[in-house]
Parts: structure tokens; sequence; C-alpha cells
């Protein structure tokens, strides 16, 4: 481990990441322990962000939050180059994962060509759709997937990489394709295992 920190120091291409120290003082809603949130992310409103405890945010994730709300809960990983759009609130339970490059949108532009979109056009003449996005617990989403406005995917679910979730989805199911659609069930050992970590990280 020191050999990799040295290793890690003079590489200049590794910016390293702030912890729950640096991040206490920048503004965030709340921020738990053992935080870890990589230097070249670009975060905007902070004071709209909750983040747990034990969770890391990984190199390039995009996150706008100067509407809405973003709420993190504990153990939960966001992988790198990862975009969360807020305006809508998006709530990501404990347990939660999202592989590289997944896009999670509260909040999209109407594609109809009934309104204008964009963000240079005022908003008079475009239609927004605004709704929450809520991950329950020990939900995955794969590699580059999408999750769209209004979308509830239920605890223990996993969406495969390279998939479009336009709709809410159940609890325990595996879900892949554009749309995503249940292929099998995802077992719940999950469960034990969860309780079993928890009482001994308690010790």
């Amino acid at each position: 481990m020191p050999s990799e920190k040295i290793e890690n120091a003079s590489n200049p291409f590794y910016k390293g990441f702030y912890v729950t120290d640096d991040l206490v003082n920048m503004g965030f809603k709340y921020v738990g322990e053992n935080v870890k949130v990589a230097k070249n992310c670009t975060i905007i409103g902070l004071k709209n962000i909750s983040i747990r405890s034990n969770v890391q945010i990984d190199e390039n994730v995009f996150i706008v939050a100067n509407k809405g709300f973003l709420d993190i809960g504990n153990h939960v990983h966001i992988g790198g180059a990862c975009h969360l759009t807020c305006s809508g609130g998006i709530t990501l339970a404990d347990f939660c994962g999202l592989s590289q490059g997944v896009r999670v949108y509260s909040m999209t532009d109407d594609y109809t060509g009934y309104s204008m979109t964009n963000v240079t056009v005022p908003e008079k003449y475009k239609v927004l759709k605004i709704s929450p996005v809520i991950l329950e617990s020990h939900v995955l989403i794969g590699s580059g997937s999408v999750v769209l406005p209004g979308v509830t995917i239920g605890i223990g679910s996993a969406v495969g990489a390279l998939s479009l979730v336009t709709m809410s989805l159940e609890e325990w199911g595996i879900y892949f394709g554009a749309p995503a659609k249940k292929i099998k069930m995802r077992s719940k050992k999950i469960l034990a295992l969860e309780k079993r970590f928890l009482q001994e990280e308690r010790q």
C-alpha cells in the first residue's frame, strides 16, 4: 500500500480524492463518515446534496443539483463518468451501485417536436418532464445504462449494461435491454450477507 501511494503521488494523471474532512466544509447539505469524492468530478448545487457514510464517487462524475436534490445512502458507489441530473430529485438508497458511464435523469426535454429543446431556449418554449428517480437498496445499474425521469427501481434489482430504463421496475429482478425487460429473478442471499456485514462493521 505505501508503494502504491508513492506511485500515485508522482503520477500526473491521478488527481486523487477529497475525503470527509475536506468535504464537510465545502457546502454540502450533509456528509457522513468515510466519504471519498474524486477531485476531478464536476458537482453543481452542493447545498442540495446529502451523502451518507462509506460512499465513493469516482473520477469524471458529473452531478447537476442546482435544482432538486441528490440523496446518497450508505455504502454507495458511483463509478467513473456517471452523469446525474437532479432537478426532479434522485435518491440512491443504501448499497446501491452505478457502474461506469451510467446516466440518471430526473429531468428531460420533450422529444415529440411539439416544444423546443436545450438549455439555450427559454423555458416558456419548452415542455420539461421533471419527476423523481428512486433507486432502492441493493440496486445495481450496469455500465452505459440510462435511467429516465419518474422511475423507481425496486429493492434488490439489477439492470444490465447498455440498458434503457423508461418505466419503474419491480423488486428482485434482473433486467436488460432497451427498453429494459425482466430476464430472471435475482437472489435475495444478499440480505443475509448485508446483515452479517453490518454486524461485523459495528464490532
